[in-house]
């Protein structure tokens, strides 16, 4: 008698079940590790929490993805949320320390250049990859520009960007920490809105971030965030609109980013760096520790508390660092200003940077 074929349906939605079992685990970790960090009065723990946990997953072999969308739309979010909170007095300062900013950037890009070198030169990688793969601009933006280049491994320059990522916002949180600046993310709002003026600010905030990513998302630079950002600005700052930004939104934000950038360390990326990523990490503190020291020059020229000036001057990525920043309580129009503005220029400077930092790569020569 034929065997009957009942269990053999059911085994196409096992494994929709188990990728669903992960998503629910994943979900659940965030929120665990998100609360811990709060209650710890670590700042930016909503990200922290879920990058730490997406880092645990993709390492662990879970093989999910977070969708780039939802990594797009949550820069939108922040970067209306930064909108939300630019005044004429933060864009007038901004305006006033041009010329120090100039400087600060220069100081960052040629110290981030200068560690770039002796990592390519000693650091065992491929010299066109790793050069991409240290070069300090946006991690996403660098990763693509790489994609475009036949001589490199965009897989090792993902894992070598989100490295220095990583060790940016855990030192950046940590020093916060130890400062004792407050962590209350007071510059968002409560919950969602329970009345029809408040619901229709939400709607127009939303449209806002779609519109924005949709807009700017491939045509800016980081133009998931910038975009958003700059339509927020004109809209606040004239009055034509009230954006409304309720903290459970912004958690939803700040988990997305935080998972996006945890997933993208899986076993291959790592295993690909293996050999290399002491000095990777140890490369990204040494760079993370002379920008800090850069930072001291600038709390003198611009009258600025140091936590401002260290997140401003940090080699991280705009959104990560705005998110501290906010949680921090820093001067948010100056960190984002910088962190602009480098990052407009490494994305023009970019190839230069990297063909010059490959030079300094070991020659290969076969051995007789």
């Amino acid at each position: 008698m034929a065997p009957s074929p009942t269990p053999a349906r059911s085994r196409p939605s096992s494994p929709r079940m188990h990728r669903a079992g992960l998503w629910l685990a994943l979900f659940v970790a965030c929120c665990v590790a998100s609360g811990v960090l709060n209650h710890w009065h670590m700042p930016a723990g909503g990200f922290i929490g879920p990058m730490l946990v997406g880092i645990a997953f993709g390492i662990g072999g879970s093989g999910l993805r977070l969708p780039r969308r939802c990594f797009k739309l949550g820069q939108g979010t922040v970067g209306v949320l930064i909108a939300h909170t630019m005044t004429m007095s933060v864009l007038m300062t901004i305006l006033d320390g041009w010329l120090v900013m100039l400087l600060a950037t220069a100081i960052t890009l040629l110290l981030s250049l200068l560690v770039g070198i002796v990592l390519v030169r000693y650091g065992g990688l491929p010299g066109s990859t790793a050069a991409w793969g240290t070069t300090p601009g946006a991690a996403a933006a660098m990763v693509a520009m790489a994609e475009e280049r036949e001589d490199t491994d965009p897989r090792i320059v993902a894992a070598m960007q989100y490295v220095r990522v990583v060790c940016v916002v855990l030192v950046g949180a940590l020093v916060s920490h130890w400062l004792g600046v407050s962590d209350t993310p007071s510059r968002g709002g409560g919950g969602f809105p329970d009345d029809l003026a408040g619901a229709a600010d939400l709607a127009l905030t939303l449209a806002v971030i779609v519109g924005g990513v949709w807009l700017c998302d491939r045509r800016l630079p980081a133009g998931a965030l910038l975009g958003p950002m700059l339509i927020g600005t004109v809209l606040h700052l004239a009055g034509w609109a009230t954006l409304s930004m309720p903290a459970p939104l912004l958690m939803l934000a700040y988990g997305f980013i935080g998972v996006y950038v945890g997933l993208r360390f899986d076993r291959d990326a790592l295993a690909t760096v293996a050999r290399s990523l002491g000095k990777m990490v140890m490369a990204s503190i040494v760079l993370i520790g002379l920008c800090a020291l850069s930072a001291l020059l600038m709390v003198g020229l611009m009258d600025t508390s140091f936590i401002t000036a260290y997140l401003a001057t940090s080699p991280g990525g705009l959104d990560s660092m705005t998110i501290i920043a906010i949680d921090t309580h820093a001067d948010l129009g100056l960190v984002v200003a910088l962190q602009t503005l480098r990052l407009f220029t490494v994305v023009l400077l970019g190839p230069a940077m990297a063909r010059f930092i490959a030079r300094f790569a070991p020659s290969v020569k076969g051995t007789s």
